[in-house]
């Protein structure tokens, strides 16, 4: 490994050596150098984040958000085909082979906190839809998390919802925008209609409703891949506000809305068969609500300040089908009756003060984030299936961001106390955990830069923990602990190898040990305790473009993890993050026509059981076509090949029997009136 990244390093000071400078977009992580490819690439910071935009979003025709993120280094998919059992992993944390999430990645809807907790399978980290969102951040490890939680090891995904100006362009009057959508396998079918409102240059108000559905996929072999029908109507709306003499207000309120009632489904979202668990009648309500209130004044630059209230809500009602499990009439039957007739219920309220403030301390240059946090989880009590409670929290953080000259230097705290109560009589457990770490950059004018951190942080325990025997006291008395490293260079610029191209880099190197672990356990073949998981890889993204519209994107993540047992033997991480490589290449004509090759090879894949799957090559191609006059000005159209070469394969992490989709053939056509 260290040979490895010798070498990966000395390639990222060879490429740098030949830096020009970059025209590129400053924002509060770093330089986001616009290329001509799909993705622009984060320069210039210490925080490992891929932004995918409104382009790239409509571009990929997801079926799930998800599948918006499936590209990024680091990122693997349990499941990712459909939106009730979309599982987000994130160097080997978030969804793995036992819960839908672990607690370890946050998941934020326009700030809004939103997923469930460790019960099995039936619930996910996100329930939504891709037509509703304009843009998604995906920030890896710990480094970047202090501002959005504790316990963050995998990473942040934020998500931001559509606005109307994406519609009406800043112009006041109205606009109608419809989609339709359909894809091959599954007989999907998408439509999306919106409405966005500017009566002036300060109000703005959208209104859409998508409604979204597919049968059964097939897989590459033309088999059919159970629980993967679904029907998913959703909702979105926005109203933006800005008033003052100066603008200096703003009030932005969002909300949005999923559903999805399944008949005779697997209790396990993320299998093909009911299996000892059998089938269920399934409800899935998620819905999100966000008010922020923001107070910047463009004469002093000490006060950005922002409130933000946020409710998140997801319900999953379901009850058996029976004759559907093989273990009906037998002993198991009573406690497997109780476990899949039970409701889940997870509400998070949460309100945020946030401060951003620049000023200048003699050759420092200073750009503080201080915020306060208040939480207030609340989860259903079903005693025969999984305990109820409230965990209420309170957060403070702070994130100086210093430069001087080239150097960077963002050290970042966040301190958090919590209170989980029991609904039953499991009692009451109070915990608090000071987290932190520090990242150091420094840029040279030529657009090259370096960068180094250190994080800590600390999970506290949930309500799903709860319990009377004394594994599930010490769990309530326990908090995750992990710390993170990285090391990294990036670069940026334009006339690089030839007039007019621009050639972007960023890579770097991490290492995660995870200790006082609570949300594993060890396998059951191993008779000692989960000591400690540790992971390391190098993830890389890369862009070239020639003025001419060929582009190329290059992105990839090789890693390991090993987790460690207290007898002092060892195994594989059983969620370790898959190494994989993407290539895409593509040409544009200006703003008219984008025709794009992407290439997916991923190895070392193993099934959720922990046996070893076939590395697999998948090849995906792409057109969207935008006239520029005439009566289609305003009209996009779409047309991609999902798995063209239609390869029969089981993807990183997923049951053994729910194959990959084979291939299938999508059109989009969008109008704006």
């Amino acid at each position: 490994m260290l040979r490895y990244k010798m070498r990966g390093t000395t390639a990222l000071i060879c490429l740098a050596a030949l830096a020009t400078p970059a025209a590129a977009q400053e924002d509060s992580l770093g330089t986001l150098f616009l290329t001509f490819g799909k993705r622009d690439i984060q320069t210039g910071t210490g925080t490992a984040s891929t932004v995918v935009d409104r382009s790239e979003i409509e571009d990929r025709q997801a079926n799930t958000v998800a599948q918006l993120i499936d590209s990024v280094p680091g990122v693997t998919l349990v499941n990712g085909t459909t939106p009730q059992g979309s599982g987000i992993n994130i160097r080997g944390f978030g969804a793995n082979t036992t819960f839908g999430t672990d607690q370890k990645i946050a998941i934020l809807i326009d700030d809004a906190t939103v997923g469930s907790e460790e019960i099995y399978r039936i619930g996910t980290q996100l329930f939504t839809d891709p037509f509703l969102y304009r843009r998604v951040e995906v920030l890896r490890g710990t480094i970047g998390s202090f501002e959005y939680g504790s316990g963050i090891v995998g990473g942040v995904v934020k998500m931001e919802t559509k606005d109307a100006s994406d519609f009406t362009k800043g112009v006041t009057g109205f606009k109608v925008g419809q989609t339709i959508q359909g894809s091959s396998n599954g007989s999907g079918v998408v439509s999306s209609s919106t409405l966005a409102w500017q009566p002036s240059e300060r109000a703005e108000f959208l209104a859409n409703y998508t409604y979204r559905t597919q049968k059964d996929l097939k897989d590459g072999s033309d088999a059919v891949i159970g629980n993967s029908a679904f029907t998913t109507p959703s909702g979105l709306i926005k109203a933006k506000l800005t008033f003052g003499d100066a603008d200096e207000h703003t009030a932005t309120f969002s909300y949005t809305r999923t559903l999805a009632d399944d008949k005779d489904v697997p209790y396990d979202t993320f299998n093909t068969t009911g299996g000892a668990f059998g089938n269920v009648d399934r409800v899935t309500d998620t819905s999100q609500a966000a008010f922020q209130y923001r107070y910047n004044p463009s004469d002093l630059d000490t006060v950005d300040l922002s409130a933000t209230l946020s409710y998140a809500d997801q319900k999953i009602d379901y009850s058996y089908v029976p004759g559907s499990s093989f273990l009906e009439g037998t002993p198991s039957f009573g406690f497997l009756q109780n476990t899949v007739n039970a409701n889940q219920r997870y509400q998070t309220t949460k309100l945020t003060l946030k401060n951003v403030a620049k000023f200048e301390t003699g050759a420092l240059s200073h750009e503080l984030r201080a915020g306060v946090e208040l939480i207030r989880k609340e989860r259903a009590d079903n005693p025969t299936a999984a305990p109820g409670g409230t965990d209420n929290r309170q957060a403070i953080f702070l994130i100086d961001k210093i430069s001087s000259g080239g150097f960077t230097f963002t050290p970042a705290l966040r301190f958090e106390r919590s209170k989980v109560t029991s609904a039953g009589n499991f009692g009451t457990f109070e915990n608090s955990a000071l987290m932190g770490g520090a990242a150091l950059a420094y840029k040279w004018e030529s657009g090259f830069s370096v960068f180094a951190s250190a994080s800590y942080t600390e999970g506290l325990p949930i309500i799903d923990d709860l319990g009377s025997t004394p594994a599930a006291i010490s769990k309530m008395n326990t908090s995750e602990k992990s710390t993170t490293y990285e090391v990294g260079a990036s670069y940026g610029g334009s006339d690089v190898f030839t007039a007019g191209d621009n050639f972007s880099i960023k890579g770097n190197f991490y290492k995660t040990t995870l200790s006082d672990i609570t949300s594993y356990t060890a396998p059951r073949s191993v008779t000692a305790l989960l000591d400690k998981v540790e992971t390391q890889g190098f993830e890389l993204e890369t862009s070239y473009g020639l003025s001419s519209g060929l582009y190329f994107d290059l992105n990839g993540h090789f890693g390991t993890g090993t987790e460690v047992y207290a007898d002092g033997t060892s195994d594989t991480w059983r969620n370790t993050a898959a190494s994989t490589v993407g290539l895409t290449v593509g040409k544009k004509w200006n703003d008219m026509l984008d025709l794009s090759w992407e290439v997916a090879r991923s190895s070392k894949n193993r099934d959720s059981s922990g046996a070893a799957l076939a590395d697999f090559t998948v090849h995906n191609l792409r057109a969207t076509y935008k006239p520029q006059a005439g009566v289609l000005e305003g009209t996009e159209v779409r047309f991609g090949i999902e798995n063209a070469l239609n390869l029969d394969y089981t993807s990183h992490l997923s049951s053994a029997t729910r194959k990959a989709p084979g291939r299938s053939v999508s059109l989009t056509i969008s109008a704006l009136f």
